[in-house]
């Protein structure tokens, strides 16, 4: 869904720079496309034949071993890859599972070092309307080391895809081939992060071992000083975005 919107956006500004010069005019025109093109009542304006599950056939490995099928609900609509806790200006689809959760399904929290790969599934932009709340977040799919998409001739012609924010339309096989997609572990660097940085390493002592209880997480939240999130609100939507107290702004001048 919002590889579609991203694509219509992008080629919109190609087609027409001179409309897109102003950053509250960029994100209604965004607002507009996201709302034309149905997403928000994709039961009835979108063809079941183009759900994940009925587009592609969905392979994950969890581990140095075999690929497993994954099991999609067939009422999603779009899949989010991540290999850290922020998407979509600072958005967190994976959420913080509570620990009967990361138990029962074998989840971990979402560590950036940890060579795992949150997959995590949209119904319709009503459903990723929710990660707006504090403890909102998508459908949990699985975490796994590498993750393929096999598209075969059927369903549809083409599909989108977005990587990093950059948004293509991707042809599907018109014959008898196959189309794949795969993303798996390449290489890391090294990030410089405050204390309060969302992000964290599976090495670092202040990760948390187990996942946190959703309502111990709304208490957080509410515990926010306002001083806290007037400052995220000048510097980015993501809770990373933040000088350190002892910052001296001058010196960006």
């Amino acid at each position: 869904m919002d590889a579609q919107v991203s694509y219509a956006f992008h080629s919109e500004r190609k087609l027409h720079p001179e409309k897109f010069k102003n950053q509250l005019v960029n994100q209604s025109t965004y607002l507009k496309l996201g709302c034309t093109q149905g997403w928000f009542s994709a039961s009835l304006l979108h063809s079941f034949s183009r759900n994940i599950a009925q587009l592609t056939r969905v392979k994950v490995m969890k581990s140095k071993g075999q690929w497993e099928d994954l099991n999609i609900p067939s009422s999603i609509r779009s899949i989010v890859c991540l290999n850290l806790p922020s998407f979509s200006g600072g958005l967190n689809p994976w959420g913080k599972p509570n620990g009967k959760k990361l138990r029962d399904r074998d989840f971990t929290p979402p560590y950036v070092d940890d060579g795992l790969i949150e997959v995590v599934g949209f119904r319709n932009a009503w459903h990723g309307l929710l990660l707006l709340a504090p403890s909102g977040h998508g459908t949990r799919l699985a975490q796994a080391s590498r993750i393929r998409f096999e598209f075969c001739k059927g369903a549809a012609d083409h599909t989108f895809m977005r990587i990093d924010g950059e948004p293509w339309k991707q042809p599907l096989p018109a014959d008898d081939d196959t189309v794949v997609v795969e993303i798996s572990y390449h290489n890391q660097v090294t990030m410089l992060a405050t204390t309060s940085c969302r992000s964290r390493s599976i090495h670092d002592p202040a990760s948390p071992i187990n996942g946190h209880d959703d309502e111990e997480d709304n208490t957080d939240e509410e515990d926010e000083s306002a001083e806290d999130w007037e400052e995220r609100r000048k510097f980015g939507a993501a809770d990373t975005f933040k000088f350190p107290d002892d910052f001296d702004i001058s010196q960006l001048s």
